[in-house]
């Protein structure tokens, strides 16, 4: 059976084209609801800022209407409603009731919603940023009805939809992002590690990435410096060997290997002779991220790393209150040095006048930084003629060493091989 028109002349073709008015009207509400409001904040504040040329434009048009979600999402859906409910009057005047149901639920259904979704779930951002000044005169038209909608929804649902990942579903999109994900990411192997192993550097703490105090290798601050002693600390090809006193856990300071350059091995010089520089302690329990900063300030890049521990209460009550404080020890080398230390210190003590001398015009980085560096020469070297030496207080018990290599390994989290870690594979 035929549809009959009710209507026909140019009345007709005028309520044709109001007819596809009102489809195309509403199937570009319609995809607009779903094509702007599925885009988040932090989605269009990163394209704007980090994505291409064409994106970049597109975002910044679309941010502005987008901001104000309610309003938005009240604007669409009030000319989406009003639009599909106006269709079926106009073609009520053109066909019969049943011919108006059945042209107004396909037109509605394939014009009005399919299409139209479908493809602004997929150029949403595109034509968002096109039609957004048609956007913003919607929202004038509809804001006597929207704007109380809105602000009632954001009084029961909230302002913010901010969607931000949690550190660990960052880590997981990270990983999705890679080329051997096989999803079409440009991020390699290395660059999604990297990422990776800095987002879980903050859950690490100090005692996961040490080295045992059992595995450490460190010399007696009154050992000799002989043929065999600077052997062994060649052979271990540290750059940075920690020295203790009376026992390996009394770690005091640190010794910087190239300072053993102008040692003769005949002449046995004792450790506490040669330059000793302090070394920072840190809890077992600080994060690595802490530990970073602070080898960053350029004092040591080796750390001792030390543990609360809980000793009995007799010792400490049975002590008087001038016992139980921390007791120094002291290393005279004044009246144990021999011709040829108390030369070779004279010597060195010529060498650092002359190579950092304290006043001048000489410097790399203007005259401020250098008298600050002036100033803060010899701070962090450990002065053991006649002065108290740093000792463990009794609440506390060295585990183990970290070393800015040792962070750098948890960020990368790759094994870092030197030349004499490669030596020793390869024999």
């Amino acid at each position: 059976m035929a549809v009959e028109y009710k209507c026909c002349g140019s009345e007709f073709f005028i309520h044709i084209l109001i007819i596809v008015f009102l489809v195309l009207f509403a199937g570009l509400m319609s995809g607009l609801t779903l094509g702007l409001m599925s885009m988040s904040l932090v989605d269009l504040e990163v394209l704007a800022k980090s994505g291409t040329p064409k994106d970049r434009k597109h975002a910044e048009k679309t941010l502005p209407v987008i901001r104000k979600q309610h309003l938005l999402l009240c604007t669409l859906l009030i000319c989406n409603a009003v639009a599909m409910e106006t269709l079926p009057i106009f073609l009520d005047s053109l066909v019969t009731a049943w011919g108006a149901i059945l042209i107004s639920v396909t037109l509605i259904l394939l014009f009005g919603e399919i299409i139209p979704q479908s493809v602004c779930s997929r150029y949403g951002l595109a034509i968002g940023a096109a039609v957004a000044p048609f956007v913003r005169v919607l929202v004038w038209i509809c804001f006597p009805v929207a704007y109380p909608i809105s602000k009632l929804l954001d009084f029961l649902l909230g302002h913010g939809h901010v969607a931000l990942f949690r550190r660990a579903e960052l880590k997981t999109l990270v990983d999705l992002h890679g080329n051997e994900a096989g999803k079409g990411g440009e991020l390699t192997h290395d660059e999604t590690t990297i990422i990776a192993g800095a987002l879980g550097l903050t859950e690490k703490i100090a005692s996961d990435a040490m080295t045992p105090i059992s595995d450490t290798f460190a010399v007696d601050i009154n050992a000799k410096l002989d043929r065999e002693l600077m052997n062994l600390i060649l052979e271990k090809g540290h750059r940075r060997v920690p020295v203790y006193y009376e026992q390996p856990t009394n770690i005091i300071g640190l010794l910087l290997v190239k300072n053993l350059l102008t040692i003769h091995p005949e002449d046995e010089v004792p450790v506490k002779s040669v330059t000793i520089r302090r070394i920072p302690r840190v809890p077992e329990t600080m994060p690595l991220y802490d530990i970073l900063n602070e080898f960053q300030k350029g004092h040591s890049h080796m750390a001792v790393v030390v543990r609360q521990c809980n000793r009995t209460e007799d010792q400490s009550s049975s002590k008087s209150p001038a016992h139980n404080s921390v007791t120094d020890v002291k290393v005279d080398i004044d009246g144990e040095k021999t011709p040829n230390e108390k030369a070779l210190k004279a010597k060195r003590s010529f060498q650092k006048m002359k190579s950092y001398p304290n006043s001048g015009n000489h410097s790399y980085r203007g005259a401020s930084r250098s008298k600050k560096w002036a100033k803060e020469m010899y701070s962090d070297i450990l002065q053991i003629d006649g002065s108290p030496l740093p000792k463990l207080p009794e609440v506390e018990e060295a585990v183990g060493i970290i070393t800015m290599e040792d962070v750098i390994e948890e960020l990368l989290q790759e094994e870092i091989f030197d030349e004499t870690d490669h030596h020793f594979e390869d024999s």
